[in-house]
């Protein structure tokens, strides 16, 4: 009898034990969100933007998938940081229909934006279906702008001595890094918002140096500890989440994202990165 019950509670543990994991994997990491905060040494920074704040925010990932409400207090909560910058590196929908055009433009009422400036990318999600409809990108890149989120689309801007260079999304119509990475000037405080981290392994840099802000990994959403995430939507499976020094002068940080696809994350937790800006 003893043994019975000692395999009748292992199995109640047991089970009990799987359904918790369950529920927190899916109602509580998933809406856990993680501010990071990092420092984000930079070379040719000018006296004046020492000390100011870089706000990453990435892959909100708006639609049906999850309770968009959430994208709505994380907001909330990031606007209480009043960092100087924002960037958003791309992933704005979850695209099944025009419904998360509406959808993506009652979230855009509540944007974090930044004090001296705003700047986003597109990524793939961004262009609908198979990322090849041009009309989506155009709709969203509208949404976009009245939210005065300013788009590179393998462009630059310089924001009060920051220079961010952004390239469009490497699976998606409009891939063209060539643009803009010509016009590289290495005496700017540059940095370059790329959504897929894979790009940083194409011969398209023109000797960058200096910081890659991407997103697109989401961190694998689910990380078993001590492992590699099972599932990265990268061909370099080492481009998982968070700092990457690639070893060429460049520095590479990915962003494990707001959203998510499916409402489901493990040892991931949702991220907004805060880099404080320093002379390299």
């Amino acid at each position: 009898m003893q043994r019975r019950t000692f395999i009748k509670k292992s199995l109640l543990g047991t089970i009990g034990a799987g359904l918790m994991t369950g529920l927190y994997t899916w109602q509580i990491e998933p809406f856990w969100v993680d501010f990071v905060k990092r420092k984000m040494p930079i070379h040719n920074l000018p006296e004046q933007l020492v000390g100011k704040t870089l706000m990453q925010i990435s892959d909100i990932h708006v639609g049906n998938r999850f309770d968009y409400n959430f994208i709505i207090k994380s907001f909330q909560k990031a606007q209480t940081f009043a960092p100087d910058f924002v960037v958003y590196t791309g992933d704005y929908v979850n695209y099944e229909n025009k419904q998360q055009f509406e959808q993506l433009e009652i979230v855009l009422q509540h944007t974090v934006k930044g004090k001296l400036g705003t700047v986003g990318i597109l990524g793939n999600h961004d262009y609908g279906r198979n990322w090849a409809e041009q009309k989506v990108a155009n709709k969203i890149s509208k949404l976009l702008k009245n939210a005065t989120i300013q788009l590179l689309k393998n462009q630059q801007t310089n924001i009060s001595g920051l220079n961010f260079i952004g390239f469009d999304d490497y699976w998606a119509l409009n891939f063209a890094p060539e643009k803009v990475m010509t016009q590289y000037d290495a005496t700017k405080a540059n940095i370059v918002l790329c959504h897929n981290p894979d790009v940083c392994d194409l011969n398209v840099w023109n000797g960058y140096k200096g910081w890659i802000l991407a997103g697109h990994t989401h961190g694998g959403q689910c990380k078993p500890p001590f492992l590699q995430p099972p599932m990265l939507p990268v061909k370099n499976k080492k481009y998982s989440a968070g700092e990457i020094d690639l070893q060429d002068g460049r520095k590479l940080y990915i962003n494990r994202a707001l959203g998510h696809l499916w409402q489901i994350r493990f040892n991931v937790r949702p991220e907004i990165t805060i880099f404080t800006l320093e002379k390299a």
